[in-house]
């Protein structure tokens, strides 16, 4: 604890950049950098300045691929805005051509999806009419018999009876003394 107030002693009198890390025996770990400067700016200038390696080569080769990631990446940014229009006053008309292009290209696949959507709506749609009609017809025959079947309820059974005249009666007598038709 003592180590630690006096570094932030030294930052604070002397106006130091000092970085700290002290790993106890148990393995815990104590830190402490000035608050105007961020480790990473330390230990690289420590790094810059000593003959002691901090890092290895693979981390030196991922810091650097890190930078040149980052580098990239603000150039990508760069041409995004460009392609939203963002600072294209400061471009040569022969850097604004490609742009144009690219623009073009884009607007061009944007058209052509919305028309292969558009297709697609109107394919369901009819789809959906057609389906709406079949529907429709289904639902008129139903509603026809069902008002056949309530004027019939209504009516009740004096249709029936006014019929049952007109209707032939007729039925087969069933010998019950197969002798009485036997020929003896």
């Amino acid at each position: 604890g003592g180590i630690l107030k006096k570094a932030r002693e030294i930052s604070i009198l002397c106006g130091a950049q000092v970085a700290l890390i002290v790993v106890s025996s148990t393995g815990k770990v104590y830190d402490f950098c000035s608050p105007s400067t961020p480790l990473v700016e330390i230990l690289d200038r420590y790094h810059g300045s000593s003959e002691n390696r901090l890092w290895d080569p693979k981390h030196e080769y991922l810091s650097n691929e890190v930078k040149r990631i980052k580098k990239e990446n603000d150039s990508m940014r760069i041409k995004l805005g460009h392609l939203k229009g963002e600072d294209v006053n400061s471009l040569h008309l022969n850097e604004l051509i490609p742009i144009e292009e690219a623009l073009q290209d884009g607007l061009d696949g944007v058209r052509a999806k919305q028309a292969e959507l558009l297709k697609i709506l109107k394919k369901n749609g009819r789809a959906l009419e057609d389906e709406n009609k079949r529907l429709a017809y289904i639902l008129h025959h139903q509603q026809i018999a069902m008002d056949e079947n309530k004027r019939e309820m209504e009516n009740g059974y004096h249709e029936r009876e006014e019929y049952a005249s007109q209707m032939p009666f007729a039925f087969c007598v069933q010998p019950m003394q197969p002798n009485l038709h036997q020929k003896k």
